[in-house]
């Protein structure tokens, strides 16, 4: 059986729909049959309530990170099928004091779920990160395959940005994973009506090209409103603009993870559709990704104070 891929949902920066985009693509891809497991990390378990999950104490990952228990026996399921959740609590956030105790700190989560991983229960495992580059960001970090960051389409978004693509290039240059891969780029919050919106979302896709998703996340009061029912989107609202939108990521994404794991040289044109066919859906407002542009070479940032002291 596969190994279960760790996909990190990360952005120090808050309020930029990254717990709406965990909750939300993983019960999409759910949706699409995939088996999904949803694990979070943030102590103000805010992706525990979106999905309806009470918190407990002792629920949390905080005991295995402490070798003190096993993540499998953590697993809750949800109300949506194929979607497990292991839930957060307020005293996940002491975490960060313990851990920073321990040895080889930076690598407890990934010791922690390395087993659960093997098992391949699950064809996804995401990480919904707290707002902060933090010890429990960084061990997800650590532990990750890859991390998706959802960035809000205004441009202090855009500093954040460059922060975590530098924790990625350290992680990697550090040795404490040099594997770990930017899944991608996933533009929120995107309103249609202003130019600031489109202008950042043209400057993201200069920079970063094809790892920018085509698919963008619109501002919508439905998608807001949804964690306080706690239900992901496509239950709350399921024929609104957010469910759309969050379908059409989990569909962009599935493509994209399989023409990734495709060899390029059995890759096939895709075929035209009938010309009696009937047109498809509209989708949310996408934005064609411009040629990636080459990055200007710039002198190795120091390492941070974590990654200085990784085990």
């Amino acid at each position: 059986m596969a190994r279960s891929p760790i996909i990190a949902v990360a952005n120090q920066k808050g309020g930029v729909g990254k717990t709406t985009t965990a909750v939300n693509l993983a019960a999409c891809l759910a949706e699409q049959q995939q088996r999904v497991l949803l694990i979070d990390l943030d102590p103000q378990a805010n992706a525990t309530s979106g999905l309806g999950v009470a918190r407990r104490e002792g629920a949390s990952v905080y005991r295995a990170l402490l070798d003190n228990g096993r993540l499998a026996e953590l697993v809750l399921p949800t109300a949506v099928e194929r979607l497990d959740l292991i839930p957060s609590e307020l005293d996940l956030a002491g975490a960060e004091v313990d851990i920073a105790r321990a040895e080889r700190y930076l690598h407890r989560f990934q010791t922690a779920s390395a087993p659960l991983q093997a098992e391949g229960r699950y064809d996804f495992i995401f990480v919904d990160c707290p707002p902060s580059l933090g010890i429990l960001t960084m061990n997800a970090l650590t532990a990750a395959d890859a991390v998706l960051i959802p960035i809000q389409c205004e441009y202090y978004a855009l500093e954040g940005l460059s922060v975590i693509q530098r924790i990625i290039g350290q992680l990697r240059a550090s040795g404490a994973n040099p594997a770990l891969a930017i899944e991608g780029i996933v533009m929120t919050m995107y309103d249609l009506r202003t130019n600031l919106s489109q202008q950042v979302v043209q400057e993201v896709i200069q920079h970063f090209g094809d790892q920018v998703f085509e698919t963008l996340i619109p501002r919508s009061v439905r998608l807001s409103e949804a964690p306080s029912y706690g239900q992901p989107i496509i239950a709350y609202d399921q024929h609104g603009t957010g469910a759309a939108a969050y379908r059409q990521l989990a569909r962009e994404f599935l493509k994209r993870r399989r023409a990734a794991a495709q060899p390029a040289d059995s890759a096939e044109p895709a075929a035209e559709p009938p010309a009696s066919a009937a047109p498809p859906p509209a989708e949310p407002p996408a934005v064609e990704p411009a040629a990636p542009v080459a990055a200007t070479a710039e002198p190795a940032a120091p390492l941070s104070p974590l990654l200085k002291r990784s085990g």
